[in-house]
């Protein structure tokens, strides 16, 4: 029995690291059509992938503020009550963007996930 317990604990943790991983994908997550009307309504629309990404296509009006300068670039997204719509490849980096702005006081963030979604 003992031999099996690393095993446990290796699997929970894996467990734990996959239910980490998709709340953080889904955090602050809104459909297409909302994203949309958001948008229509005056929200920002920002791409949290890399430079290059970005240059090889992005959605049309999108600013790119890349996940990893986001912190230091947040005076490039007005008042924190401004609505942001966060877009990346897959909703990984968008979800943890969503989750540093909310940390900074931001309070209309929302995170529309991957860009084939808009």
């Amino acid at each position: 029995m003992d031999a099996l317990q690393p095993r446990y604990i290796i699997a929970f943790i894996l467990a734990l690291l996959v239910g980490y991983l998709m709340l953080m994908k889904n955090r602050g997550r809104i459909d297409s059509a909302a994203a949309h009307k958001l948008v229509e309504d005056g929200a920002k629309l920002v791409d949290v992938r890399s430079p290059s990404e970005y240059a090889s296509g992005h959605v049309d009006g999108a600013i790119n503020i890349p996940l990893d300068t986001l912190a230091s670039r947040l005076g490039e997204l007005g008042a924190k009550d401004q609505p942001l719509v966060l877009y990346c490849a897959s909703g990984m980096r968008s979800g943890r963007a969503v989750g540093i702005l909310e940390g900074k006081g931001f309070t209309a963030v929302h995170n529309l996930g991957g860009m084939s979604r808009w």
